[in-house]
This record gives C-alpha cells, structure tokens and sequence, in this order.
C-alpha cells in the first residue's frame, strides 16, 4: 500500500499540486489523468524521488520514504522518450540495472532472456536500438523496467510516441504483463482512451487537484464534476432548459442518445447536419432549431437503412437515467 499525504508542490508563484492526496493498493494499476499542466507528470515525479515536495508525506507499507533517494526507492520509471543506450543492445539495455544491482552474471543472463521473452523479443536480443521499430524499443524499454523486479512501476505517458496500432498492441501486453506480475503501477497520460482501456483506478487532475478518484466504469457512468464529465469520453452537454430543468446543464453520452425520422412525446426536433463514418458506428451531428449542436452515436446500418443524412429531420429523445445534472457552470453535481 502507498498512501501520499497532502502532497503540495508549487514553483515560484505557482501551485502545481495542492494538497493532493491518495492511496495506491498493492498490485493496483492506477492511472493519473489529465490534461497538460495539470501536475500528474510532477505527481509522479514525486513519488519516484527525482523531486521533492514542499510538505506532505508519501507512505509505503508503513514507512515515510519522503526523503529515501530515488535509487533507494525500489521503483522503476519508464519514460515515453524509451531511454535506451544507443551504443548498447537490446540484450545489454535490459541488464544494465542489474549490473549496477551487482547480480551474478549467471542470473543476469537467465533473467534478460526471461524478460525478453515476456515482451516477446527473444530474437532481437542482439539487436542495437536504432536498428528496432519504436515499438520495439518501446518493449526493450519495459523488459528493463521489469527485469529488476521492482515494487513500483512508473510509467510517464509510455506511448504517446507510437501510432494508433502499435499503441493498442501495447497497450494490452503492459496490462497482461502487469496483471500477470502483479506489480504495482502508475502511470501518467493525457489520453483519455489508454487511461480506460488499461486502468483499475484512475485519478483525474484538473489544476493540481484530484477531480475524481474511480474505476473506468464509474468514471464514465457517474461522473461527479462537470469537469471529469467533460474529459472522460465525449460528451454532450445540453442547456437545462431545453429539458425542463432550469438552471442545470445536463450530460448525455452520445450513444444514449435516440434518433428517429418519425416524433414520440418527448423527442425534440433536429437537423443532422454532419454525419461520421467511423466502422459500426456513425456520429451524427445534429442542431436544434436554435443553433445549438447534440451528438448522436448510432449503427452504421440504420444510417443506410433509414436515410439518417446531412439535412434529414429528425427527432432526438434520452431518458433521465442517461443524464446526469450538474448546476450550470458549475463543477458540482446537480
């Protein structure tokens, strides 16, 4: 167990973190989301003992490791910059912490070839970095991480520099392989998708405080700030107005919206003014007779077989269980 304690830190005039606190549970795999700026990076930053806080305390298993260095910290980091020594192979890179460990060479041999294989590069062990895909540096990067077995695995936006398939491919063998090895994680990203897809728990941060703490699932169905609402997932947030409660913005994921061609009670009457193919699912975009837009997912079959085309009429309707209610400008739940 980790628990950080009012962790503040700020630069000059500027507050980064603000007395932020949460508990990590051992083998969690916890994400810090949020936007740039917001003090996730720093947060982290902290907890790996390359920076230091202004006041607060972080507890592991018991014992304030505040002011244990980072090399003492039994911790590994892993940055989205890979780190790799050019002028050293993919084998030399992953035992290179273990010989400054001054572990016998034996058991460094036995253990690179075991952490090469869970990434599934046993034939690129002799292969120097610019000679490997970024995705492939990118699991050399992670069998270093892993191959001195530490208690804390940090991991600072990991994929950000790789395109759309070889992030999701990684994606999924990270999770396999910290679920497999139950090692405690936290990792850093901007990337709403990544953050849903491969945490138990993420924190969302929002100018150097923690919005929200939750799983993905809680996150997405029962935001509690107007601002989680807004990050997590695409959203449509719509005048209170319109729906008969004054003085509230309601939020509405797009695929609990329904459109039909023909009016029931309740439906309100749009325009589908841009329509977006994106494989099962089309986007609709739609307006009100006042100008104001609501995004509707919706199968790609019933875009054909209904005729739901850019300036078609039609009627969008969604019960008070897909809504949730937020006072107007405000990040307080309604």
């Amino acid at each position: 167990m980790i628990e950080l304690n009012t962790i503040s830190k700020s630069f000059g005039a500027k507050s980064v973190l603000n007395g932020v606190s949460l508990s990590i549970a051992d083998g969690e795999f916890l994400t810090l989301l949020g936007p740039s700026g917001c003090g996730k990076t720093t947060l982290l930053r902290i907890l790996a003992g390359l920076e230091s806080a202004n006041s607060g305390t972080i507890i592991r298993d018991g014992v304030d490791i505040s002011s244990v260095p980072a090399q003492n910290r039994n911790c590994a980091i892993m940055f989205q910059s890979y780190a790799l020594f050019p002028n050293l192979t993919a084998k030399e890179n992953i035992a290179f912490g273990l010989k400054a460990q001054k572990v016998g060479g034996a058991e460094i041999e036995q253990r690179v070839r075991e952490s090469l294989a869970m990434v599934h590069l046993e034939q690129a062990g002799d292969k120097y970095p610019a000679e490997l895909s970024g995705g492939m540096q990118q699991r050399v990067a992670l069998a270093r991480s892993l191959v001195i077995r530490p208690k804390l695995l940090l991991l600072d936006e990991p994929l950000s520099a790789l395109d759309a398939k070889v992030r999701q491919s990684l994606r999924r063998q990270i999770r396999m392989i910290q679920k497999e090895l139950k090692i405690t994680t936290v990792m850093v990203t901007h990337d709403q998708d990544e953050a849903m897809s491969m945490s138990d728990r993420i924190a969302v941060m929002n100018g150097g405080v923690i919005e929200q703490i939750d799983t993905p699932i809680e996150l997405y169905d029962h935001p509690k700030t107007l601002f989680t609402a807004d990050f997590v997932g695409t959203t449509n947030q719509i005048d209170g107005m319109r729906i008969g409660h004054g003085g509230k913005t309601a939020v509405v994921r797009p695929e609990r919206v329904t459109i039909q061609r023909e009016p029931k009670p309740g439906a309100i009457p749009v325009e589908i003014v841009l329509t977006e193919f994106s494989g099962p699912i089309c986007r609709l975009t739609c307006r009100f007779g006042d100008g104001e837009q609501i995004l509707v997912d919706t199968p790609s079959d019933r875009v054909l077989t209904e005729n739901l085309y850019e300036k078609t009429a039609c009627f969008v309707s969604f019960s008070s269980h897909a809504m949730t209610l937020f006072e107007r400008n405000s990040h307080a739940n309604g």
